[in-house]
């Protein structure tokens, strides 16, 4: 076992004691503190006890301190603590000094910029990686009904809420369904996910699109219901485009108050118009896909104008890309690694890549792009994607459904 130089000092400094020192020869001088409480320890105790005999023909020095045996007993202290390994942060406990800016939304509900996006994950995978997550200082975790959120809820019953910021959406319903069926289907979610969370609210309830207005507009009743009753704490859309979000205002008492959409660099800072729009009417823009969607876009990854400003900050790519999404204003909801696709995401606790994203990841807030460097990543026009690719096929070149 090394010793640190400290000890080492002190170790010098009780040889000097024990040569010029002896007990005898200041018995005397401790004679006027017999108040004087005795060290104890467990480690040093020989040291401190005399046998019976020794007690016996010994009974005035016995009850005097012996100061070798403290500083013995101290040493002994310090050198099994240095010897034991350093102790491993508590799972779930927040590690790292990484801030994440927050926006403030309507009721004072504090959004935190940048969330783990389970997409895809496994319940075991989706668990593991909103633990990193905390870990590395990111607590708002953005998931799916399903196997995402049993994931999260095994975390909350193994850590508790805690600080975490829980942020989920209501399954689109299948065409054809009809509007008072598609609300009573949300609200029966709603329970179902409160319920398997084990928790009474969720901090954002998020409503996907749907090719028939009528339903989105009376699943947004319900969510604005839920907002009244204390089961979420804020309402939202997701990849709503321009006519869809003019179908929610039309009814709206509460407007949502964030759009949830694909932003990465190439679609320009607008997100052809969408994102102008929407903030127009006081909604946020929180972006997935800052790598593109469904999976990693390979031309983003190698892109000469990432890789140059990378080279310049020691960054990768990826974190120019999302520095910059996180730099043009909008939130950001992050996969873990690049290691994803579609319906698929990985995050193994036999995997250290998923750490090292997430901790990289978290880390976004501790530099910044320069303006001319975000001037020339806003004029990029390729790789272009549409921004509510996964939206219902009434909003233009949607996915499907």
């Amino acid at each position: 076992m090394a010793i640190p130089s400290a000890l080492m000092a002190l170790l010098r400094c009780i040889l000097l004691v024990q040569a010029c020192c002896p007990v005898h020869g200041f018995s005397q001088s401790a004679a006027h503190h017999d108040n004087h409480p005795k060290y104890s320890s467990s480690k040093s105790s020989h040291l401190l006890q005399n046998t019976k005999d020794n007690e016996s023909n010994h009974a005035a020095e016995s009850s005097l301190p012996d100061r070798r045996s403290i500083i013995l007993g101290t040493m002994s202290s310090l050198l099994f603590t240095a010897s034991l390994p350093p102790s491993s942060p508590a799972s779930g406990t927040n590690t790292n000094t990484n801030t994440i800016p927050e926006w403030t939304l309507p009721n004072n509900v504090k959004f935190p910029t940048l969330a783990l996006n389970t997409a895809g994950l496994s319940a075991k995978d989706a668990t593991h990686a909103l633990d990193l997550a905390v870990k590395s200082g990111v607590t708002h975790v953005d998931f799916h009904p399903g196997k995402e959120r049993d994931g999260v809820a095994a975390y909350i019953t193994s850590h508790g809420r805690q600080q975490l910021f829980l942020n989920t959406k209501i399954r689109k319903a299948a065409p054809g369904t009809k509007p008072s069926d598609a609300a009573l289907m949300a609200k029966k979610q709603i329970e179902d996910d409160l319920n398997i969370l084990g928790v009474a609210n969720v901090d954002m309830l998020m409503l996907r699109d749907s090719p028939d207005g009528n339903v989105m507009q009376a699943q947004w009743k319900v969510m604005e219901e839920a907002l009244k009753l204390g089961k979420t704490r804020s309402i939202g859309v997701v990849n709503y485009c321009q006519k869809s979000l003019e179908c929610i205002l039309e009814i709206a008492e509460v407007k949502p108050a964030i759009n949830y959409y694909m932003l990465h660099v190439g679609m320009g800072k607008d997100a052809h118009g969408l994102r102008g729009f929407g903030e127009s009417k006081g909604i946020k823009t929180f972006a997935y896909g800052a790598l593109g969607e469904p999976g990693p876009n390979r031309e983003l990854l190698n892109s000469p104008l990432l890789s140059q400003i990378g080279v310049k900050y020691d960054k990768r790519p990826e974190e120019v890309a999302l520095r910059w999404v996180l730099q043009s204003g909008a939130a950001v909801s992050v996969r873990p690694t690049t290691n994803f696709g579609l319906g698929m995401s990985l995050c193994s606790d036999k995997d250290t890549k998923c750490e090292a994203g997430m901790m990289e990841r978290a880390s976004t807030f501790s530099w910044s792009l320069s303006a001319k460097e975000m001037d020339e990543l806003d004029s990029l026009i390729s790789p272009d994607d549409n921004p509510t690719l996964f939206s219902s096929s009434g909003c233009p070149n949607a996915f499907g459904m």
